[in-house]
């Protein structure tokens, strides 16, 4: 692979925080927004899980941080989402 592709694998237009992945399915955070929303969640998840006791509002928390999570990073992915098998095409 040439490094002008990597380096267009991670640039996205404008408004956009997260590019697709070259392989399998879904997205990886480019702009800082990205990283900021990931590490957010990820903090916010094990928080969740290290602070609320009860059983069933842990599990609402979570699958409703994960649904946000997935809805913010289709919408903010350059692209979309597809399967992919390399370049990005």
């Amino acid at each position: 692979m040439a490094s002008n592709e990597v380096k267009r694998s991670f640039h996205v237009r404008e408004g956009y925080w997260f590019a697709p992945k070259r392989f399998g399915f879904g997205a990886t955070p480019i702009t800082w927004q990205g990283w900021a929303l990931t590490l957010g969640f990820v903090a916010t998840l094990l928080l969740d899980g290290r602070f609320v006791d009860a059983i069933v509002p842990k599990i609402v928390i979570g699958a409703t941080l994960t649904a946000a999570m997935l809805a913010i990073t289709r919408r903010k992915t350059d692209g979309g989402w597809s399967w992919r098998w390399g370049s990005r095409g």
